[in-house]
């Protein structure tokens, strides 16, 4: 139980324990106990406790379940009317100036030695530290703009909580009072806070509203993240959680005063929406107590300062992958806001809290074995390329250790296109836990079926065209519990339209001010790192008027809503950079809202206060982010991954987000889209021919439907799915790959087609399988009438030219017969890229190396465009570099650059040493580049283009930059930045800082020559880098080309498990045996196996006979030996095979799902493979011949899935 659970564990035992004069004597041990008794740590706010035996001690987490306790069970605390207009925070307040004397408790409560309890991210236990003695828990804010009166005020001793502050009490109000409430016509001309000045007296309370998790970057890939995971689970450390990834949008609830919000805003048609579909979903659970149970769940929301997540899944708000057959929300997250760091509920109590208030919750499966584990993410690769609902949750249900239905069913509600699957890292004593929620918490029936609930979502919207009339109607039919004040979705109706909005100034005065809690700290922390490093973290911040307090606003007093709206995913994994480096960092929510409190207040009572209050800040506020979780690493703690399924991806990836590439730049550029995102998603080449046939089709039909006027992508499926349709009556094949369309394909149907095709043969050629291999299409885009741009994205020194002379040099060219013609750039006056173009038309089956930095994406932008309008293709060529987190080239790079450039004599752009702007010509380069760490740059290079070449460039093995040569380094940078603020791009010649850049420009030279010795001596050879970049760009030419870093996915085409075996072992012991037996010599005679057997194998299952789960199940023994004895061959005059019995692996024993274990190494012409089951039949009815193998013969195979 965090610290701040137990002050209101404290509040919550009604003040029954001794007086604080007796404190002294009361037993701390017992008390502490009673604090700790809590079935679950995180509910522990909300609820108090009552003996009972309902939950046994095994659901509590290992660390809470010693002895000498009752069990205890949950009961609500009383509803309590929240109808302060301070909310949350000022009830928390008014409950500490009036119970002070507690304090005392807490405080010796944090001195004990016991242990702190733990935190949970997700499932994670998260350790919690407090602040280190005398640590200041509030920090001196940074200037930002101008303060009136006193600025850098020292607030180090005056550190105030929210609550501290809140103790003015009635002295405070009733000085507010006097001045009376303001006119919202004020309030929204900005008098108030143009007026509002920040000075030593300002202070600032900033509580966070509504969030969901942080979205965790994974600098690993799939591969490599599921091969972590996989080990994880098999050392019994963790159990992975998978559920089903519904496809709608984020929704979150907090109750009447905490609102409604979607991802990245709120009061508009989406939270209206929202409101209105978890509204119908209670009366369809609660019936005729319905309007009860909404008031208690609103109440207990507000009371607790909690919010609900959701995936909104509706047909009113935009085509996903399928319109859902009905409109619902299934809960995905809930959360305990407190007055501090949110703390999300494990996804056993989120079930157990959804079970209790009759929310919907999601299908979820617990994976806590190897074999489970391993089986799932073989059973996701045999279903990834066709899987639909009903498969995909067939399978799972087998193989996973606990699976817990959800109280929606996908295929019911939403259909049989699944978005995918997310499996995330949980808890080891996740299992457990669910075990005993499911045991003690069954699925509460549904009582509102049946009953007349009114006008559903769909006629609403269809019956109204305004959509203002819409969200009034939806508020309304919501119910009154829901939202009664729609302030939030239509402001002061008196103003205008924009009311809602606040000025940006709101967030300069919100970092001026002293924070009055640990909460605000914290947040003001994270923002101005945000804020100063605005290129690495492209977020932004909107703020808005706070109605649900009008009634308390004052001329020093103002509320706010504050969106921290993050613009690119690039952001996350850049923060967790940051918050690896500085671990008490916060963390960057996905839908993250904050109300903002700016006041004024009496500082020396704050100071007095203050005092009083310093060592309950953090404690009640905080928890510090913990860099080990349950014994794990942070990386490891929040692996996370998605997986999708190309029956969803092939309709809003291929189809919908292709419309505007199809539209306006025609069916050639649609196909090359196509074609790269199918093969960034590793899609076997088999599908992809059915694919492009299909997407072919596609274009002509609605190109042909709508002419030259593009279908909204909010509606594509009406124009998609009877195409889809109608294309997949045409054969069985089609329905598998579009998955379900209509009402066309049946569940049953589409898994008898899914096992019924692919089937072994080892010796047909026209069935021959291979196993699993990442075979990129990238050779079937090459052709032979298509001309190349090799175009360099680096900057000045990074040794292009000199490449492209031997390039143009080197015997053989590229091993092409197309002839190697180079550009220079600096030889060029005028436009180069319309250059380039022009000699490419001229010359359109040549390789055109464009000798040029192309260092941003509007030159990539224009390569494209000749690539699309001239049929040509274009290949990059990078130097390597680890990159920053923020920049493709690391220092050493931009460090060697520089030196190479210093080292020039008569460049023809007059870039070399007597160039006296040298070193800020380089600086402007490199920092083009800026807001793209290294992975994010090749992989857009990499999805643009369709390939990428490596130009090596340092050693691995070099020693750490010079410091003489790191600290001119930072200083440029430094002095930069002053003169991009000030002067943009003037030259470094002119301007502010001219004397300042020709002092650093000297510096830079003596640096950098001073320590020339090093700096040769950490580049790699210009010869071996040459040979390289000439391998791979041959490499790329003829079309066998992997790109650098693509993991290999398995996916698609596993069909069955089954043991391979070396084929020469096989023929030696079929030649030994002809050699032995004359009747096998005679079978042997015109047969011709050293030709026709190309592989041996023993089939372990297949899909269309044993079903997914059991051909993943051998997914736990993938590519280890296994000993195969071979015991007899038995043969007909149509087909012929080895009788075998299998060995263990690791002590356990392989089972084969065949009923007769086999080798087949023969079949007659149109005969089949699987005809070789029939020989141990046809033996018995004297229709085949047995040859033993005696002594047996032991060969050892590798377990392979196919």
């Amino acid at each position: 139980m965090s610290a701040s659970q137990r002050i209101i564990c404290t509040l919550a035992l009604n003040l029954s324990l001794p007086s604080s004069s007796t404190i002294t004597t009361f037993n701390k041990s017992s008390y502490f106990l009673l604090l700790r008794s809590s079935s679950y740590k995180t509910l522990a706010r909300s609820l108090s406790f009552t003996d009972s035996s309902s939950i046994s001690p095994s659901i509590m987490p290992r660390n809470k379940r010693s002895g000498g306790y009752r069990e205890r069970s949950w009961k609500e605390k009383p509803m309590v009317n929240n109808s302060s207009p301070e909310g949350a925070s000022a009830t928390v307040a008014e409950t500490i100036t009036h119970r002070f004397r507690e304090l005392d408790v807490i405080e010796r409560i944090r001195q004990s030695h016991v242990p702190e309890s733990s935190l949970q991210y997700g499932s994670i236990i998260l350790a919690n530290p407090v602040p280190a003695q005398g640590q200041k828990a509030i920090m001196k804010p940074k200037p930002y703009g101008t303060v009136s009166g006193a600025t850098g005020a020292e607030v180090d001793n005056a550190t105030v909580n929210k609550t501290a502050v809140a103790t003015q009490g009635t002295a405070s109000e009733t000085e507010s009072a006097q001045k009376g409430s303001v006119s919202l016509s004020k309030i929204f001309k900005g008098n108030l806070l143009e007026n509002f000045t920040v000075d030593n007296s300002t202070y600032s309370l900033a509580q966070i509203r509504a969030t969901f998790y942080p979205k965790f970057e994974n600098e690993k890939t799939d591969q490599e993240i599921r091969t972590r995971m996989i080990e994880m689970v098999s050392k019994g450390l963790v159990t992975l959680e998978v559920s089903l990834k519904h496809s709608g949008s984020l929704f979150m609830y907090a109750g009447q005063e905490g609102g409604a919000y979607a991802k990245n805003s709120f009061g508009n048609i989406y939270t209206a929406v929202g409101v209105f579909v978890l509204g119908r979903m209670l009366r369809e659970a609660w019936g005729t107590e319905a309007a009860k149970k909404e008031a208690e769940l609103n109440n207990f929301l507000d009371m607790n300062r909690m919010c609900i997540s959701m995936e909104l899944v509706t047909a009113v708000l935009g085509d996903h992958g399928q319109r859902p057959r009905e409109d619902y929300v299934v809960v995905t997250a809930v959360t305990e806001l407190g007055h501090g760091k949110p703390k999300f509920y494990s996804t056993p109590e989120v079930i157990t809290f959804c079970r209790k208030w009759r929310l919907p919750t999601n299908h979820v499966w617990l994976f806590s074995t190897r074999k489970s584990v391993t089986s799932f993410f073989a059973a996701y690769d045999a279903l990834y390329e066709e899987g639909t609902a009903t498969p995909v949750c067939r399978a799972l249900d087998e193989v996973a250790d606990i699976s817990i239905t959800g109280s929606k069913d996908h295929i019911k509600v939403q259909g049989e296109i699944l978005e995918g699957l997310v499996a995330r890292i949980v808890s080891r004593e996740s299992s457990k836990h669910m075990e005993e929620v499911l045991r003690d918490y069954p699925p509460p029936p549904a009582e509102g079926v049946g009953l007349d609930l009114g006008r559903s979502l769909r006629e609403i919207c269809a019956n109204m065209s305004n959509e203002k009339q819409k969200i009034k109607a939806l508020l309304q039919g919501a119910g009154s519990s829901f939202c009664p004040d729609d302030a939030d979705w239509f402001g002061n109706e008196s103003e205008d339209a924009h009311s809602k909005n606040a000025d940006k100034s709101v967030l300069s005065k919100f970092l001026q001010s002293h924070p009055a809690d640990y909460s605000t700290t914290k947040l003001q922390e994270m923002i101005r790192l945000i804020k100063d490093s605005s290129k690495r973290f492209p977020v932004a911040f909107k703020f808005y008027h706070n109605f649900h307090k009008v009634n308390s606003v004052s001329s020093d007093k103002l509320f706010y809503k504050m969106v921290i709206h993050v613009l690119s995913d690039s952001a996350f994994q850049r923060y967790q950079k940051e918050m690896r480096q500085k671990p008490g960092l916060w963390p960057l929510y996905r839908g993250f809202f904050v109300d903002i409190n700016l006041f004024k207040t009496n500082k020396e009572r704050v100071a007095e206060k203050g005092k009083s209050n310093n060592n309950i800040v953090g404690i009640f506020n905080g928890s510090g982010d913990a860099s080990v979780v349950d014994g794990l690493a942070d990386d490891d703690a929040n692996l996370m991954i998605k997986l999708k399924f190309l029956t969803y991806k092939l309709r809003t990836f291929l189809i919908r987000n292709g419309l505007p590439i199809l539209f306006k730049n025609g069916p050639d550029d649609y196909r090359d889209y196509c074609r790269r995102q199918m093969e960034k998603w590793q899609t076997s080449a088999g599908k992809q021919e059915e694919l492009r046939n299909m997407l072919d089709e596609w274009a002509v039909y609605i190109k042909g439907k709508c002419g030259k006027e593009q279908p909204s992508s909010a509606t594509y499926l009406t124009e998609a799915e009877p195409f889809l349709e109608q294309y997949a009556k045409r054969r069985p094949q089609n329905q598998i790959l579009i998955g379900a369309a209509g009402n066309l394909v049946r569940a049953e149907d589409f898994l008898a087609i899914v096992g019924g095709r692919n089937e072994e043969s080892d010796i047909e050629k026209e069935m021959e399988v291979a196993p699993i291999s990442p075979i990129s299409s990238f050779k079937e885009t090459v052709h032979k009438d298509k001309g190349w741009i090799v175009f360099f994205p680096g900057i000045p020194g990074c040794a292009k030219s000199a490449l492209c002379k031997e390039l143009l040099n080197a015997p053989g060219g590229l091993d092409d017969d197309r002839p190697v013609h180079s550009l220079m750039g600096d030889l060029i006056k005028g436009r180069y890229w319309q250059k380039v173009g022009d000699e490419l038309r001229s010359k359109p089956y040549s390789i055109m190396l464009a000798d040029k930095n192309a260092p941003n994406e509007e030159v990539w932008k224009q390569i494209e465009d000749m690539c699309r309008n001239m049929r040509a293709m274009a290949v990059p060529v990078v130097p390597d570099s680890e990159g920053t987190d923020s920049n493709p080239f690391s220092l050493d790079a931009l460090a060697v650059f520089m030196f190479r450039v210093l080292q020039r004599v008569n460049h023809p752009g007059n870039l070399d040493k007597a160039s006296p702007n040298a070193g800020y010509v380089l600086l402007m380069f490199y920092h083009l580049y800026e807001g793209k760490n290294r992975k994010e740059f090749e992989n857009e290079l990499v999805e643009r283009f369709g390939s990428l070449v490596k130009m090596p460039l340092l050693k691995e093995d070099r020693s750490p930059l010079p410091d003489a040569v790191n600290l001119v380094l930072e200083e440029g940078m430094n002095l930069y930045k002053l003169h991009t603020v000030r002067h943009r791009r003037l030259d470094s010649t002119k301007g502010a800082y001219a004397k300042e850049w020709a002092k650093w420009e000297k510096q830079l030279r003596d640096a950098l020559l001073s320590n020339a010795e090093y700096l040769n001596s950490i580049q790699v050879p210009f010869e071996i880098a040459v040979k390289q970049v000439m391998e791979q760009l041959r490499s790329v030419v003829k079309g066998a080309y992997m790109a650098p870093g693509v993991e290999k996915r398995k996916s698609g085409t596993i069909v069955f498990a089954a043991v391979n075996l070396p084929v020469t072992e096989i023929q030696s012991l079929l030649d030994d045996l002809g050699r032995k037996n004359p009747k096998v010599q005679a079978f042997l005679r015109d047969k011709n196996l050293n030709k026709n057997l190309k592989k041996a194998h023993v089939t372990l299952a297949h899909k269309k006979s044993h079903g997914v789960a059991a051909v993943a199940g051998y997914s736990m023994f993938l590519n280890q030996k296994v000993a195969v004895e071979v015991t007899a061959l038995l043969f007909t005059d149509k087909v012929a095979a080895f009788e075998t019995q299998l060995g263990s692996i690791d002590g356990e024993q392989i089972v084969v799902r065949n009923e007769w274990p086999h080798i087949t190494i023969w079949t007659g012409e149109g005969v089949a493979a699987k005809e070789a089951n029939m020989l141990p039949q046809l033996l018995s009815e004297g229709k085949a011949t047995l040859i033993e193998v005696n002594p047996p013969i032991i060969i050892s195979g590798i377990v392979q899935l196919y």
